[in-house]
């Protein structure tokens, strides 16, 4: 049993309006779970926006992209659970034309790749894969609209798209999460984390991480009642498709990054401060556990 303060804590909670993130805060949301001392205020937005409002320290708790942690070790500190990871898919580059991994580039042409935010994870992995390219930043539920009407010759797709984009006749071009794992043989590819604030009290941030990671096991124990929730928020999916899509990002892993996750994530960051595109000398730093 946690020993929650006798204070009612006021904690914001920032996470993308998606299945995934609804299915792991479902039991929150719903009143599932007992918080005493705790209040969560839900707050939705895109991750690109939990981004920069994490920059100026505005939530307490949020979803981040890994790769825009990188830039905010002094601010958060993560959590050891609500971690969004591809096994051998992830972040997808698409396009309606007949294009190839190579012709992506800045150096093999004027390509042009609807992005949906710089410091998304997407971006970053798109970097290492690919070098320098041309993009232009787009609403990441717009991309694929983006690219089907012309306004752009590729996409890169996060979220719910990653199973959507062929019903808009786009191809794939580029699996990231695929390319990831066989490029660091197996590893799967961080995406999206969960961080606490380091200035609040060391009990606060560990009664958070606690309550956040009963939550996402909450999810999946009960699995119907959490989808039927995360249903809500699945844009142009069905239930079949919903399901399909929170089984990809909320997994064992999201419950607990254990050895493989904690290795996944370094590695990405290594990688990225050795290409020089992320500040160097940055290693993920977890709430301690009790």
């Amino acid at each position: 049993m946690t020993d929650f303060p006798t204070p009612t804590h006021h904690l914001t909670l920032g996470h993308s309006p998606d299945p995934d993130d609804a299915f792991m805060f479902c039991a929150l949301a719903k009143g599932q779970l007992k918080t005493p001392g705790y209040k969560f205020e839900h707050i939705l937005q895109d991750i690109e926006t939990l981004n920069q409002r994490a920059q100026r320290s505005e939530l307490d708790i949020t979803a981040l992209s890994a790769h825009a942690y990188a830039y905010l070790t002094d601010r958060y500190i993560l959590l050891n659970s609500g971690a969004s990871m591809g096994q051998g898919y992830g972040p997808m580059i698409v396009a309606s034309e007949p294009l190839s991994p190579d012709d992506l580039s800045s150096e093999a042409g004027d390509v042009c790749i609807a992005v949906p935010g710089e410091r998304t994870s997407a971006f970053l992995a798109l970097q290492l894969a690919i070098g320098e390219f041309n993009y232009q930043v787009v609403p990441f539920d717009q991309i694929i609209e983006t690219v089907a009407e012309g306004k752009a010759q590729a996409g890169l797709l996060i979220h719910e798209g990653q199973l959507t984009y062929a019903d808009q006749g786009l191809r794939l071009i580029l699996d990231l999460g695929s390319w990831w794992e066989q490029e660091t043989g197996g590893l799967p590819l961080p995406l999206g984390v969960n961080a606490i604030r380091r200035d609040l009290p060391l009990k606060v941030q560990q009664d958070a991480d606690r309550i956040l990671r009963e939550s996402v096991n909450w999810g999946l124990v009960h699995r119907l009642e959490a989808l039927e929730h995360a249903g809500a928020w699945g844009r142009n999916l069905d239930h079949p498709r919903t399901d399909q899509f929170v089984a990809m990002y909320v997994n064992e892993l999201t419950l607990d990054y254990g050895e493989k996750g904690r290795r996944a994530l370094e590695e990405f960051l290594g990688r990225a401060a050795e290409a020089g595109l992320i500040p160097a000398g940055v290693h993920p730093e977890f709430v301690p556990e009790r």
